[in-house]
């Protein structure tokens, strides 16, 4: 890590500041990663996450929540109530928030505190169920025809997706516009890729951006039925793999532009530097086998970065296990980078949706801190024909100075972050 305080050798901040301040218009200006904040079934904070990433626990359980006794699949990667015990106001009104309300506040909490508590210009946040598990009670009690509608206005008001975001920002004292992206598992990173183009253009100079999903039965069912979830343990990148399963969580991360974190002393722990998106609109739930559109969406990524793919050290892969997925990712980071180290952390928490590249970004950004490589648990053998090494099953260390970050989601909806080390 690196102070932002003399960021280049022999410049100091007012210097940094005056040059930030004259800068060509269409010249991007640098964005770095002055906080972050986790929770997910690995752990309630950064560190607990870390620790969880470095000795390869396995966080995928049982379901209790609700009944799985027809499902093909009954486990998942929970956040337990008891981390959120005091994530929330002990009083009425904070007893009537969801569980999704007590991930976003802590993990906004965390990244919050650990930037300096800066004063955030915007809120962006990626999610995908958003307020569903109060949707399918509402849906319920409608159709029964004959339940109470004393709590409708309370299920109402928590469906919305942008609640969690608003409930968030009260707790943690903060008052900025919000924006929410629902664009299937992408919502995450693209929630953070639009953010990393507002500060790098210069439109914003700090921004809190990331995502959230919580376990819904709604989601879990509709996975299921999909046969996209499996019954087995879950191994991404694996010759045998049979599937998904759920996870859970929420992440922050603070953007901020150069002039930003110099005018506070703050310390740059990474930094964003590219972003690349694509949408190959092949099918309504599979990829396209040729991999075209996670290529694209890595190739314009190391664009915006101007970065070359040997450069790239490691890859947090999207990594569902599902075959098709894993297919067509492997194929296009085989054919684009080469013999790359990669690994799927969902292998250890589960799909957490549209929280998943927001988490997954802040485990790249610790893979960058702290220099390892993040495991890719249950793996045993590799399909013949890739080229990249799988980091089976132990962290290792390593020097990595570049890392991707991939989501790609349903309909074709790929996206991918390039992150440096400070």
């Amino acid at each position: 890590m690196i102070s932002c305080k003399g960021f280049f050798r022999g410049t100091d901040s007012s210097q940094l500041t005056m040059a930030s301040q004259h800068q060509a218009p269409n010249a991007k200006r640098r964005v770095l990663v002055t906080g972050i904040g986790v929770i997910s079934p690995l752990g309630a904070n950064t560190e607990e996450n870390l620790n969880s990433l470095r000795v390869a626990r396995d966080a995928v359980t049982e379901v209790t929540g609700f009944d799985v006794s027809k499902t093909r699949c009954k486990t998942a990667g929970h956040v337990p109530d008891a981390w959120l015990a005091d994530a929330l106001p002990r009083t009425r009104a904070g007893s009537r928030l969801h569980r999704s309300s007590g991930m976003m506040a802590m993990a906004l909490r965390e990244a919050w505190n650990s930037a300096g508590n800066p004063l955030p210009e915007l809120m962006v946040v990626g999610t995908t169920a958003g307020g569903m598990s109060y949707g399918e009670i509402l849906y319920r009690r409608l159709l029964s025809g004959n339940s109470s509608r004393r709590q409708f206005p309370r299920l109402v008001a928590n469906y919305l997706p942008q609640k969690a975001v608003l409930d968030a920002e009260q707790v943690c004292g903060i008052r900025a516009p919000s924006q929410i992206i629902a664009n299937a598992c992408s919502s995450g990173s693209n929630a953070i890729g639009h953010a990393f183009d507002l500060v790098s253009r210069g439109l914003h100079e700090c921004i809190a951006c990331g995502g959230y999903d919580s376990l819904c039965e709604l989601v879990f069912v509709g996975f299921d039925s999909l046969q996209a979830a499996t019954s087995e343990k879950i191994r991404p990148f694996d010759v045998s793999r049979t599937g998904l399963v759920l996870g859970e969580g929420a992440a922050f991360l603070i953007l901020e532009s150069e002039r930003s974190a110099a005018s506070r002393g703050a310390t740059a722990i990474a930094e964003v530097a590219g972003y690349g998106i694509s949408t190959d609109t092949y099918h309504l739930t599979q990829p396209h086998p040729s991999g075209i559109g996670p290529r694209l969406a890595m190739e314009r990524a190391l664009a915006s970065a101007k970065a070359a793919p040997e450069e790239v050290d490691y890859v947090n892969g999207h990594g569902t296990a599902t075959v098709f997925n894993d297919a067509t990712e492997g194929i296009a980071i085989s054919d684009l980078l080469g013999r790359v180290p990669v690994s799927s952390t969902k292998s250890m928490m589960g799909h957490a949706l549209g929280a998943a590249g927001a988490i997954e970004a802040v485990f790249s950004v610790l893979a960058l801190r702290e220099q390892f490589l993040p495991p890719n648990i249950n793996f045993s053998k590799p399909e013949p024909s890739w080229k990249f090494e799988v980091v089976g099953n132990e962290a290792r260390p390593a020097k990595i100075r570049c890392a991707l970050s991939n989501s790609f989601g349903f309909g074709g909806t790929n996206a991918t972050l390039v992150l440096r080390a400070a």
